[in-house]
């Protein structure tokens, strides 16, 4: 999962990222507004982590922007600004959730989740598709009922394929997912982490349409 973090204060903004990358998300981190409108415009991201006292161009303005253009990405506003009109402001102007500074990571960690659940269509905490269930909040996975260890990145594209089931997913679509803009991506790492997940779940898992892409079965489909 692919987030933009929106951030001008430095030691805020390296500590989230930071954070973050530890638990499996490709981050981008942009420090104005200008900047967050240029990455939202060029690039995908699975959701956005938005301050509101940003040089340039200010957070609400950003995110008015952005809703104005039918963008439906997540928003969770992070910031001081902690008065009940402001909250009100933040999210009528399209936010999904509204956190203060200072911040428990566990607790954004937590609404990251929520809200990547509630833009996939998922509200139970985990997914289960071919007796492989996962849970994205503890990134715990199991194949009928035993446990299963995946890397970072194997567990970056099962993620991504069990969140649309039947869904044709790029090659390029999937290291969107796994890598965070600028992070340099070797020319066969989508195919090694599907053969790594394959290995681990099951050959018949993963199933791919040549020169289109990969998906995971619909629950109940025919295989």
């Amino acid at each position: 999962m692919r987030i933009l973090l929106v951030e001008d204060d430095a030691m805020i903004g390296d500590a989230v990222r930071t954070s973050l990358r530890q638990d499996g998300y490709a981050v981008e981190w942009v420090r104005d507004g200008r900047a967050a409108e240029a990455a939202l415009s060029a690039e995908h991201f699975d959701l956005v982590l938005l301050d509101l006292g940003l040089p340039d161009k200010d957070g609400i303005a950003v995110l008015q922007s952005l809703r104005q253009r039918k963008q439906t990405i997540p928003v969770i506003v992070i910031t001081a600004r902690d008065g009940v009109g402001e909250r009100i402001k933040g999210l009528d102007a399209g936010a999904d959730d509204y956190v203060v500074k200072p911040f428990d990571m566990d607790e954004l960690g937590a609404r990251i989740r929520s809200a990547l659940r509630r833009s996939s269509g998922h509200a139970e905490p985990e997914i289960e598709v071919m007796g492989v269930r996962l849970n994205p909040a503890t990134r715990e996975v199991t194949r009928d009922g035993r446990p299963v260890m995946l890397s970072a990145r194997e567990y970056a594209v099962v993620e991504a394929l069990m969140l649309r089931p039947g869904a044709i997913l790029s090659r390029a679509q999937l290291e969107e997912r796994m890598y965070a803009w600028g992070e340099e991506v070797e020319s066969n790492t989508v195919e090694v982490h599907i053969h790594g997940a394959r290995r681990k779940l099951g050959s018949d898992f993963i199933q791919n349409v040549r020169g289109v892409g990969y998906f995971v079965p619909k629950p109940g489909a025919k295989t």
